[in-house]
């Protein structure tokens, strides 16, 4: 089969691989539909993660099941899925509690609880970038959706990122009739605007210096705070009478960059200590490593980040981390887009074929105007 590999900083290529197949009697085999580039792969695109050079990458995946394995009996054959980035056993202490993105049992990588497909030290586990999938625990883990081709720009935001930009508003606290303030109006970011609407926020302010994310925000009904422009937290300060947000989300991780380029581990984090009130909350979904060679100061190079602890502390606000347990939202998400209350596809700029993918990857690691959400159909 065809599939995107890594072969090193800012080197994909599409290549022939083995198909995968059946190694436990709880997996699947899934026929890839629409696989997404998410911004996380940037990452190791970038060269900045341990990603070994061979990897099959892609962890926003959904399709049409091939093939299951004998200990398979809720999902047949025909199905058509939604694949969670999270490769969870189902049974663990932690996936039994709800937490899926911590399971004990699917990542043999030392120091890492949690699993998923193609992406650095999360388990050895291929990814979807692919025309077909192996999925583990494939009763447990898999997501039925309505046959045919309905919503399926939206529903393959199910597998990662939707659930994800809701888990942010879930990690900062918010309720209806909140204020949030998102930093980073990359596509988890825009998804937590989006969630955070549906769920009854009465302003959201979205931050990103990228005009055209920033006009995705306004349209959804968001306000456009333009960091080029003047200091973001002041802009959210000044327009909530000095009060600030209720809460926020960061949606930008750990390579956060000033209005120059520059690069500030801590960035984020301040914004949003200084830009939400006191006793608000904090959701971080932006990615975040123990260990960042290629970090901007000795400190966050071991993980070390240096943020406005001390001001965090005396407003007496709260802060929830951590990846997304995309089982725990994925079911209501659906069932939120079929109603049509959620149309997360809003962000999609581009649909591309599988050898298409070293282009898709180029243009979205750059941030040309307009690529804010690559989709990749292996069958086109």
């Amino acid at each position: 089969m065809r599939a995107v590999v890594y072969r090193g900083p800012r080197e994909v290529a599409v290549e022939q691989v083995p198909d995968p197949a059946i190694q436990e009697p709880t997996d699947a085999i899934v026929r890839i539909t629409t696989t997404n580039i998410c911004g996380s792969d940037l990452h190791m695109y970038e060269g900045r993660t341990s990603v070994e050079q061979g990897k099959i990458l892609g962890h926003e995946n959904m399709g049409i099941v091939a093939e299951v394995g004998d200990a398979v009996s809720r999902i047949k054959p025909g199905s058509r899925v939604s694949v969670p980035f999270n490769i969870a056993c189902g049974s663990c202490r932690n996936c039994e509690a709800g937490w899926t993105s911590y399971c004990l049992r699917t990542n043999p990588s030392e120091g890492m609880d949690g699993a998923a497909y193609g992406y650095a030290n999360m388990g050895p586990y291929d990814g979807g970038q692919a025309e077909y999938l192996r999925v583990p625990y494939a009763d447990f883990n898999l997501l039925d959706l309505p046959p045919g081709e309905d919503h399926e720009n939206d529903f393959t935001m199910l597998s990662d990122i939707f659930p994800t930009g809701w888990h942010g508003t879930e990690l900062a606290g918010m309720r209806p009739g909140d204020s949030v303030a998102v930093f980073g109006a990359g596509p988890v970011g825009l998804l937590a605007a989006h969630s955070a609407i549906i769920r009854g926020a009465a302003e959201v302010f979205v931050v990103d210096k990228e005009r055209d994310r920033l006009a995705l925000a306004e349209k959804i009904g968001a306000h456009p705070v333009d960091l080029a422009q003047a200091d973001p937290a002041q802009q959210i300060l000044d327009a909530t009478s000095g009060q600030g947000a209720d809460c926020g989300v960061e949606a930008v991780g750990y390579q956060a960059h000033d209005s120059a380029g520059q690069e500030h581990p801590e960035l984020v984090l301040d914004n949003l200590v200084e830009s939400v009130r006191s006793t608000g909350g904090i959701g971080v979904v932006g990615v975040y490593l123990p260990q960042d060679p290629g970090a901007a100061t000795e400190q966050a190079q071991r993980g070390r980040i240096a943020f406005e602890y001390g001001t965090f502390f005396s407003k007496g606000q709260h802060m929830g981390t951590g990846q997304c347990p995309v089982k725990r939202y994925n079911r209501h998400l659906r069932d939120l887009i079929i109603a049509g209350r959620a149309n997360p596809a809003f962000l999609v700029s581009h649909e591309l074929g599988l050898d298409q993918a070293v282009e898709g990857y180029d243009k979205f690691d750059r941030r040309e105007d307009g690529w804010t959400k690559v989709l990749l159909h292996p069958a086109a």
